[in-house]
């Protein structure tokens, strides 16, 4: 575990010196793995970890990893429902999968309730899948513009999840594009298999998880 960690922070720190752009933070994206791969992940000083689903991370972050919760920071990158929003809330430090209004006003409503406001993004369909969550490109300006003047949410970036069976270096263009055009500092794309590129177009946060852990295990 220490060792591929070490391989894949050498592969970003070399992609972001060839673009010329900062190094972006690395996400463990534990969804599924078992514990001790965790674990090890822990030891080898890996504090930034990814989850898709608030029952599962509850159970390992709330519960199992309880010890290890304040010196971590935790990011939600799956889809969120309302009904899991006070959940959400009490034990993410960051929820990258804003992607309408409905679950602003629940989140919102949440966060008055637990007392904290996980930092917000805003999940892209940039390839505009059907079966995919997120916001097309072409309503992202709206959508700014309503979480701000409704909610007054200020989102500190944006996340995709590019089309599997399509080069991935042009839905990072347009998604910089995006980011700049809105005034968003942050990016989070790039997965185990085009991470690299991902750094070349800006990424701010990259999200591996089977090159760092290995395959998921199934549910």
């Amino acid at each position: 575990m220490a060792a591929r960690r070490t391989e894949i922070l050498d592969r970003i720190a070399a992609a972001s010196r060839q673009a010329g752009v900062p190094e972006p933070q690395l996400i463990a994206v534990s969804k599924v793995q078992p514990d001790d791969r965790v674990r090890a992940a822990l030891a080898a000083g890996q504090t930034v970890f990814g989850e898709n689903r608030v029952q599962e991370a509850q159970g390992r972050w709330g519960e199992r990893f309880a010890h290890e919760r304040d010196r971590l920071e935790l990011h939600l990158i799956g889809p969120l429902q309302t009904n899991k929003a006070k959940e959400a809330c009490a034990l993410f430090d960051v929820i990258q999968t804003l992607d309408r209004e409905k679950l602003a006003r629940a989140l919102l409503k949440a966060a008055d309730r637990v007392g904290r406001m996980p930092r917000l993004m805003v999940q892209v369909n940039i390839g505009e899948e059907d079966q995919k969550s997120g916001l097309a490109p072409d309503d992202l300006g709206t959508f700014l513009d309503r979480l701000d003047a409704e909610y007054g949410l200020r989102p500190e970036g944006l996340m995709c999840i590019p089309p599997l069976e399509a080069p991935a270096a042009p839905h990072f263009w347009r998604m910089e594009k995006l980011a700049n055009a809105h005034g968003l500092d942050g990016l989070s794309m790039g997965m185990s298999a085009d991470y690299e590129t991902a750094v070349a177009f800006g990424a701010t946060h990259v999200r591996v998880g089977s090159a760092l852990f290995g395959a998921r295990e199934p549910v």
